[in-house]
């Protein structure tokens, strides 16, 4: 590239910077959807409400690798850094690279890793950082309109990839997503979140 197209191009992703420098998390939230509707649950972050009780779960004192599917723009990152010890290790998949650099960007914390990929490589991305396992894994990939195979092969590495004993916690808009737990996990609980846009469904399912 010469130095002329160089400068072209940097001028040209100026204002792009400028518009994300300044663009709140909503409204980075509103780009991903509509950039990726069928990888974004909701056009709308998770409330309060849904994020305490999904969460309300997980044994922190036990918990040193914990992973986020589908991150978006950090709404329950920071709540689990909070609860995490300092030991302890967050790694948020995303396919969204508008998502994973606003999360490097934002969250400036050593136990936090943003990672540009798919939750169908859980245990790659794992190993490639030297975890054998997951504690705990939390979703909120929409499974029902994730293309042919992609949710069941999510499904079947999430469940490989934790420790006897971890979860796999889902929050989701449609039922549908137990007929994705089901074969692989023998317990799972179910809840109800009506103080979210929409209610939401619950899910954790049990690695026994």
């Amino acid at each position: 590239m010469t130095l002329s197209s160089a400068e072209t191009a940097l001028d040209r992703s100026a204002p792009r910077r400028a518009r994300d420098g300044k663009m709140g998390p909503l409204g980075i939230f509103f780009r991903g959807f509509l950039k990726h509707p069928v990888m974004v649950g909701s056009i709308i972050p998770s409330s309060g409400k849904l994020i305490e009780k999904m969460l309300s779960r997980v044994d922190w004192a036990n918990t040193k690798v914990f992973v986020e599917y589908g991150p978006g723009v950090g709404t329950f990152c920071q709540h689990i850094l909070d609860r995490m010890a300092p030991d302890a290790t967050l790694i948020a998949i995303d396919t969204n690279s508008d998502f994973i650099g606003y999360l490097r960007h934002r969250i400036v914390d050593s136990r936090f890793d943003a990672v540009e990929g798919s939750a169908a490589d859980v245990r790659k991305i794992l190993a490639e950082r030297g975890f054998d396992h997951a504690d705990f894994i939390l979703s909120g990939l929409p499974f029902s309109t994730l293309p042919p195979g992609v949710g069941a092969t999510i499904a079947a590495e999430t469940q490989a990839a934790l420790r006897a004993g971890g979860a796999f916690l889902v929050y989701q808009f449609s039922p549908k997503v137990r007929d994705f737990l089901a074969p692989h996990f023998e317990r799972i609980d179910h809840g109800m979140e009506v103080v979210n846009i929409p209610p939401a469904q619950l899910y954790w399912a049990w690695k026994s």
